[in-house]
């Protein structure tokens, strides 16, 4: 790529820690870390020995009882075991998402195994949306239902669980969503938004309650090794579900990953199978997030979740390996469908604003069309908000009638957003960064304009762009297997404890190519002076070509393919940088006349000797290769002494350019310049560039002086180095004078230079003219 092209990189807001190095050394030290991981725990809020210790070694907490934080949780036991005792039937009210899934089947498995009757109802998500509803309620009770169990849904629907005790049925509501003014009349609610948020238990996803009541009722009854086989269902729906992986979730989803290889879940192992994943030993909740998560999430989006109930729950290998087939179908169809949408989401976008929407004035992205699948509409949300930074509420209409799906940024609180629009709308739920809502198809104009207002009110035109949040700059050289071994003393990571994040400033574009069968991936070496990377940026293809710096923010991460394993970059930031600036000062100005001595004819060696010998005062011996006298003659070498003016300056070499020349004649003040003029064998090009690429840092200044000075060249041989090993993109816009001629003419060129006769020299270091007003 030409040195200098422009492209369009992202608008992104970088959010870099501050670095505190002396905290960082102490728990460096207390916990045999290096300073650089040392940081990120105090970015994560870990700042005392105690604070790392629980979060490094979670396994040694002492946890609270269950009861302790659920004040309602024994009510909840007492109604379980006594339906269990008598033989009551019990059903499940579950929710579409992997969270209520697994939460469904985590709770099916336990009763189950506890010896009582249980069944379980999903509601329809295209023909009834989320939560618990009257019809449910009314066909529970025509099948003799006596206590009903809602997991991940329930503490909005006032009406169906007013209607389930009017009717004469106990109800039990885990869930895990924001509490409404009114809570439902139900007979014991299990909630982590009704404990404190200091508690370890405060994080817990709908799934978490359903792990603490079934593991909390197998210890009633006696059973209590049961929670053990539930732990991955628990590590599932806590990760899919982005549940912040901070307390008691941190320490519980850290043993379930280590199960989930090992499961003796059929259905676990049927997944493992069918995602690739089968026989690896050290999945990360990213092999969650990426690869488990999905499968089960898209039946959810699209299909039927008995599917995936029966999947979790079965101890066919038979059937599991069916039901997993059709989850690897689903998440393929799902998978086409967020492609087409999200391509007719983004040049709706795009026409949007060729006709004059302005992102940094709206603030929020509203898109809805007919024909869109709203299963899927909400990963679409998401993508569209993490490309643009801004937040986003993407809806399916269908008839009359529109269902949506909201994705939030930090600074915009999507559930609030949904309240502030309440009465335009005929349902809605959420959290601060995403929910779900409905409405009539004719009231999107106005919804659109509330939300545009409540935006401008609340996001500042700087805040719509993509966040950056960066723990720490590293050079490339440290990014390696030590490196990512530390990384994983951190796991496991994700919401509320996230993945380091690093970034090196000025990196080189080495090399740079769209990858994958798309080709909207993007490949990349860079350099930093230190080492090569290879860097992948998922979906980033199309800011291609790139400038030749740039910042990179990424993530270190391990590639395993065909056999072999290396350690990569994965881009989350990229902007554009300019490369380290040139430091190269004037000298000051002569003072006093010079007296020139022209020793290339004589003897030198023999000369010099005597000549030194002879001085009262030492003189400054300078020069390449210039030769050590015997001890005791009064002579200094190469640097000048401070504050000492030199009656002689030894020149057994000339410097390597006329600017070195000038610099020491200023530091050494001499009355006397004596010329030997000793040859000097050029640099080789290669050899120059090789001594760049060991030294180059780009965040630093380069020393021209210095570097020139020892590696004996010239500084516009240096320069033109640095244009051809690609680090400087136009030194001459750096440098005053107009240099021209390549690096090899220039290197050539210094033999005529070490062979300059004193008149050029004198000329050289005649005063010049100053200019007067």
């Amino acid at each position: 790529m030409p040195i200098g092209l422009s492209s369009m990189l992202p608008k992104q807001r970088w959010r870099i820690a501050q670095e505190d190095p002396v905290q960082a050394r102490q728990l460096a030290e207390a916990f045999g870390l290096s300073p650089l991981i040392a940081q990120v725990l105090i970015n994560r809020g870990l700042t005392t020995c105690e604070l790392a210790e629980h979060f490094l070694a979670p396994e040694s907490w002492v946890l609270p009882s269950a009861g302790e934080a659920f004040d309602q949780l024994p009510r909840a036991l007492d109604l379980l075991a006594q339906a269990i005792e008598s033989g009551t039937a019990i059903a499940i009210c579950g929710d579409y998402d992997c969270d209520g899934m697994t939460s469904t089947a985590l709770l099916l498995r336990a009763v189950r195994s506890l010896g009582g009757h249980i069944e379980y109802a999903i509601p329809s998500r295209l023909q009834e949306g989320y939560g618990i509803n009257l019809r449910i309620v009314e066909a529970f009770y025509e099948r003799g239902i006596g206590l009903i169990l809602t997991v991940d849904n329930g503490i909005c629907a006032y009406a169906p669980i007013a209607r389930a005790v009017e009717l004469g049925m106990g109800v039990i509501i885990t869930d895990h969503h924001d509490l409404p003014e009114r809570l439902p009349p139900a007979d014991a609610i299990l909630n982590p938004k009704m404990i404190p948020r200091t508690s370890p238990y405060a994080a817990l996803a709908g799934v978490g309650v359903a792990y603490v009541l079934a593991g909390e009722l197998a210890r009633r009854l006696g059973r209590t090794g049961l929670a053990d086989c539930l732990l991955e269902l628990f590590t599932l729906g806590t990760v899919a579900d982005l549940a912040p992986l901070v307390g008691v979730n941190r320490a519980w989803v850290l043993s379930g990953l280590a199960k989930i290889p090992g499961s003796s879940n059929t259905g676990v192992q049927a997944l493992l199978a069918a995602s690739g994943l089968a026989g690896r030993s050290d999945l990360k909740p990213e092999a969650i997030g990426f690869a488990l998560g999905p499968r089960i999430n898209a039946v959810g989006r699209i299909g039927d979740p008995v599917t995936v109930i029966e999947l979790l729950t079965t101890d066919d290998p038979a059937v599991a390996a069916e039901r997993a087939a059709e989850c690897e179908l689903a998440n393929q169809h799902r998978q086409a469908l967020c492609a087409q949408i999200e391509a007719e989401a983004a040049r709706m976008l795009e026409v949007e604003q060729a006709g004059g929407l302005d992102l940094g004035c709206e603030r929020v992205i509203v898109l809805a069309r007919e024909g869109w699948h709203h299963g899927v509409i909400g990963i679409v949300a998401s993508r569209l908000k993490d490309r643009h930074g801004a937040p986003v509420f993407i809806a399916a209409i269908e008839g009359e009638h529109a269902r949506g799906s909201a994705r939030g940024t930090p600074e915009f609180h999507v559930y609030e957003a949904l309240k502030d629009s309440a009465e335009l709308l005929t349902g809605f739920g959420g959290h601060p960064m995403a929910g779900g809502f409905s409405l009539l198809a004719a009231n999107l104009p106005a919804f659109r304009e509330r939300l545009v207002q409540f935006a401008r009110a609340r996001l500042a035109p700087e805040q719509v762009a993509p966040l950056v949040e960066v723990d720490a700059q590293v050079q490339l050289a440290r990014v390696d297997r030590r490196l990512l071994g530390e990384i994983d003393r951190l796991q496991p990571c994700g919401l509320g404890n996230a993945e380091p994040v690093f970034w090196v400033a000025g990196a080189r574009v080495v090399e740079q190519k769209a990858m994958g069968k798309t080709r909207t991936h993007l490949n990349l070496t860079v350099s930093d002076g230190t080492a090569e990377r290879r860097a992948v940026g998922w979906r980033m293809a199309e800011w291609l070509p790139l400038p030749p710096f740039v910042d990179i923010a990424f993530q270190v991460k391990e590639n395993n393919w065909q056999g072999h394993s290396k350690v990569e970059l994965e881009l989350v930031g990229l902007r554009a940088a300019h490369p380290a600036p040139i430091e190269l000062p004037e000298p000051p100005p002569l003072d006093r006349p010079i007296r020139w001595h022209d020793h290339r004819h004589c003897e030198a060696a023999a000369f010099l000797h005597a000549f030194v010998a002879a001085q009262a005062s030492p003189v400054l011996l300078y020069g390449h290769a210039r030769p050590q006298l015997p001890r005791g003659l009064p002579v200094h070498y190469d640097r000048p002494q401070p504050a000492h003016d030199y009656e002689h300056l030894l020149l057994w070499s000339l410097p390597p350019s006329p600017l070195h020349l000038r610099w020491l004649i200023a530091a050494t003040r001499p009355n006397c310049v004596h010329l030997f003029a000793q040859a000097v064998p050029t640099a080789h090009a290669w050899t120059l560039q090789r001594h760049l690429r060991a030294t180059y840092l780009p965040e630093r200044p380069v020393e021209i002086l210095r570097l020139a000075q020892l590696w004996w060249v010239s500084p516009r041989a240096l320069c033109e180095a640095l244009v051809e090993a690609g680090y400087l993109a136009d030194w001459r816009s750096v440098v005053a004078d107009e240099w021209h001629d390549w690096l090899g003419a220039e290197l050539a060129g210094l033999a005529a230079w070490y062979a300059s006769p004193v008149e050029v020299l004198e000329a050289l270091l005649a005063p010049q003219p100053t200019l007067k007003r």
